[in-house]
């Protein structure tokens, strides 16, 4: 497999068959496209992961790399080289270690790929002496095709091409170079083929920006080959067929003794192996005096031993071919980076630091020191606290739902909830997913991944560090910064996760999402054997975003032939306390029949006269049904029932019982929202006219120039640039009838940009809420936006006051959001006021501040 440097730069006919052309996005050659003062766009080294799960590292070419070039050229077959090079010119090999490792320029980019130390793919670009056009050229040694090599080059090179404002590639391929066409041809670039004298002619654009069309389904091509590769990496810590435990003490009580005790009696069918130099036996098996006795190639080895020893017990681990790690050691300081270096450098990969261990209950797989084996069942688990985890395990087993899978990640130095996602997207077993994370590596991976996964299964977490206080204790729990509050928002509500404030209201709503379908709406009947009880059902319905449904005169009519005199037939209904457990059922199973009704929520007050949640248990209702039981000790359980809404094979048949109206009303409020937010379309990145990108790219450039570190446009720039993307500045008064809102941009440091909006001046104080989204903004994320602040009613029309023009409100929105995504530098923008009205939206006054931060492409396949 192979790509070559042809024509253009005068080296004869193309040797491999790949010729790229390389177009400006504004037609000029790439070496006047704007770089940074090196002339150069950097390039990273990075980790990723091949199809296979295997870690390679994908660096910048540099001198030093020639020989390590040379030799694997020269190593080729003749047919591969003939491939690269369209010769077998002894010189090759040598003519090319020289052009792929001198020194970096703007003209020209070349990365290589190693595994385990060795070079196992090269792949290059060249401007040409035609302006605009570039050859690209890759080559992977024989033994290494089929892994992915070239796949994962061409996406970084894609990347750096996009960076520097390449817009397409253009290519010719010998028609029997049948490995290389498949790469273009799955790459997720829209390509145009040409066939011509045994040759193929290749055209892909490359997605020019988060609005271009094409964007979507290359970075959808792109994450289905890393959930692959991923899932393929996790296969040794998910699914190991052997373990071992290094430190695993002689008194019980330690973290490694408590967690070989916990694997040996969780019924864990593979291969385990203490490691530990003073002991001869623990818990019946023999033990290893250190690593280098180990079996090669165990598939997971857990490391319990002091801080200061860890990297050293690590390399040993990477030595013996260990395949995944768990440190379960916390406090690693200076020498976390190390940590993290050795597990690259062997391919391993690693949960924690810090952390509480992983389980796998249907392995029998329980490498934790938990009290208690968690049950096997549905849920997947992956939390940063492992107090919490401790918590939601003993939880999840105690009503039934049970755990896939169980993973506390720590200080998350590498695996993460992207990688569980990804996990329990596959593994059959998954039904649920539950999430409790205080810091985010790579957000919009996580809410692009967690939005896929989230339209097959519901995806929960608990909305944590909402106080300052919070965040504090967040950043020294797990030596990573948190969140705003707004932000974690716009990032779960875009992604469709289930966000609730605390433990006790996720495993209210764990509860209903395991054993009940999705109501198709949010029209919930609530039936009850205590008028007082079914007004605090029918508040809390209201509370959680419901609305409590009226029955048809035909179904109040039956009820009415069912329930004793005095019941409250229309809705709420109240059977009053006479009614019998025959009477009762026969009620629930005639008013889930109503076509207006999509869910019930029952309230039993227990009486002598009969158990009436035996009645909801045995009650035949095909729609989602959850019940409170007013005199229950336990905040939610789950009954056995005869039928739990629509028949499904998969899901227990129960019903879940809670101890108040409002954790049952609450829980169904988060199924209705799971369910509209699936049926909802998530929109359409608009196409925006008027845009003079070229131009205030050459405002900030200009402003850089003569203000390196970055600052505060001053206000004619700031008209200037706003002017680029139609955002006119009209100074005025506000009038009868209009609102001051707010429309800006954060660049958060780890989530990039999110366009903010909310109320803006004197409203401001009253309302004292805004929202935000990340970017881009979809049509619809536009229109949320305005929606989601809790002043949404003013804009809206309230009364006397007519609603404003929320079209134009949602377009400059968009807009902004287009200037986030064009312009990185874009620190902060500040759109305050803008004067809305029914006829018009009038930005009046706006602040920009400029750094010179570039952020690292947030898509690029990659280990974090």
């Amino acid at each position: 497999m192979g790509a070559h440097l042809g024509d253009h730069l005068g080296a004869g006919p193309d040797p491999l068959g790949i010729v790229v052309d390389v177009l400006a996005k504004d037609g000029s050659p790439p070496s006047m496209i704007a770089r940074p003062a090196d002339g150069h766009t950097a390039i990273a080294r990075t980790y990723a992961l091949l199809t296979d799960g295997s870690t390679v590292e994908v660096r910048a070419a540099r001198p030093a790399d020639a020989e390590a070039v040379r030799v694997m050229h020269a190593a080729m077959s003749p047919g591969n080289l003939y491939l690269r090079f369209f010769s077998l010119s002894p010189r090759n090999p040598q003519d090319e270690a020289a052009r792929v490792s001198r020194a970096p320029g703007p003209d020209h980019a070349a990365l290589l790929a190693w595994l385990g130390g060795r070079l196992v793919g090269v792949a290059s670009y060249e401007v040409t002496r035609e302006p605009g056009v570039a050859e690209v050229a890759f080559a992977v040694p024989d033994d290494m095709h089929g892994r992915g090599i070239a796949t994962l080059l061409l996406e970084h090179l894609v990347s750096v091409a996009r960076e520097r404002g390449v817009r397409a590639f253009m290519a010719v391929a010998l028609a029997e170079n049948r490995a290389m066409l498949a790469v273009f041809a799955a790459a997720g670039l829209p390509v145009r083929r040409r066939p011509a004298d045994g040759v193929v002619e290749l055209t892909f654009p490359l997605p020019a920006g988060d609005a271009d069309s094409s964007l979507d389904s290359y970075l959808d091509s792109v994450a289905a080959r890393e959930s692959r590769a991923g899932v393929a990496s996790l296969r040794h810590l998910l699914q190991p067929a052997s373990v071992a435990v290094v430190g695993a003490g002689r008194e019980r009580g330690a973290a490694g003794r408590e967690i070989l005790h916990n694997i040996v009696t969780g019924g864990f069918a593979g291969a385990v192996y203490p490691v530990n130099p003073k002991a001869t036996e623990l818990d019946g098996l023999p033990c290893l005096a250190s690593v280098e006795d180990l079996p090669e190639h165990i598939d997971l080895a857990v490391i319990a031993v002091p801080s200061d020893a860890v990297t050293e017990v690590a390399e040993q681990c990477g030595q013996r071919g260990v395949r995944s790690l768990v440190v379960i050691t916390a406090g690693l300081g200076d020498q976390g980076a190390d940590l993290l270096a050795i597990c690259r450098k062997h391919g391993m990969r690693l949960v924690g630091p810090n952390c509480f261990g992983v389980a796998v209950p249907r392995l029998g797989l329980d490498a934790t020191f938990g009290a208690a084996h968690p049950a096997p069942g549905v849920a997947g688990l992956v939390v940063q606290s492992g107090g919490v985890g401790v918590s939601l395990l003993g939880h999840l087993s105690r009503l039934g739902i049970g755990v896939s899978s169980f993973a506390s990640v720590g200080d998350k130095y590498d695996v993460s909830s992207n990688d569980l996602l990804m996990w329990w997207e596959q593994d059959g077993q998954t039904r649920l997913a539950v999430l409790y994370v205080e810091s985010f590596g790579s957000p919009r991976k996580f809410a692009r991944t967690a939005r896929r996964v989230g339209q097959r299964m519901p995806v929960l977490t608990v909305l944590g560090g909402r106080s300052a206080a919070g965040q504090r204790a967040a950043a020294a729990h797990v030596a990573a910064a948190g969140a705003p509050l707004v932000t974690q928002q716009a990032l779960f509500e875009q992604a469709g996760i289930i966000a609730v404030p605390g433990l006790g209201e996720l495993v209210e709503a764990a509860a209903v999402l395991a054993c009940q379908p999705l109501p198709a709406g949010d029209r919930v009947a609530i039936v009850s054997n205590a008028g007082g009880a079914g007004v605090l059902a029918a508040d809390a319905c209201v509370d959680s975003g419901l609305r409590v449904a009226v029955l048809s005169a035909a179904t109040q009519a039956r009820l009415g032939t069912l329930l004793p005199p005095g019941a409250a037939v229309a809705g709420p209904v109240d059977t009053t306390a006479a009614v019998g457990h025959a009477a009762f059922r026969a009620c629930l199973e005639e008013v889930a029949a109503d076509d207006d009704v999509n869910a019930l929520l029952v309230v039993t007050a227990p009486t002598a006269i009969t158990d009436l949640t035996q009645a909801v248990a045995t009650a035949r209702v095909c729609k989602p049904l959850v019940t409170a039981v007013l005199d229950q000790p336990e905040t939610v359980r789950l009954v056995p029932a005869v039928c739990a809404g629509a028949p499904d094979a998969d899901r227990p048949a129960a019903v879940p019982v809670y101890a108040y109206p409002e954790g049952a009303a609450r829980a169904l409020g988060h199924a209705a929202a799971y369910h509209a937010w699936r049926g909802r379309q998530r929109g359409q990145i608009p196409g925006l006219d008027g845009l003079r990108t070229a131009d205030a790219r050459a405002h900030i450039a200009a402003f850089l120039v003569a203000s390196p570190e970055g600052g505060w446009l001053p206000a004619a720039a700031v008209r200037d640039l706003l002017a680029c993307y139609e955002i006119p500045l009209t100074p005025g008064g506000q009038t009868t009838g209009e609102i001051e809102v707010r429309a800006g941009v954060v660049q958060e440091p780890v989530f990039g940009p999110l366009v903010v909006f909310g109320l803006g001046g004197a409203s401001a104080g009253l309302a004292g809420d805004q929202a935000a989204r990340l970017t881009p903004l979809t049509d619809t994320d536009a229109r949320d936006l305005i929606q989601s602040v809790r002043a949404a009613p003013l804009l809206l029309g309230h009364g006397d006051t007519p609603p404003v023009d929320t079209a134009a409100l949602a377009g400059l929105l968009l807009r902004v959001s287009r200037l986030a995504d064009d312009l990185p530098e874009v620190a902060e923008l500040d759109l305050s006021p803008v004067v809305a009205g029914p006829k018009s939206v009038r930005p009046v006054a706006a602040r920009i501040r400029v750094s010179p931060a570039q952020p690292a492409d947030p898509f690029l396949r990659r280990l974090r």
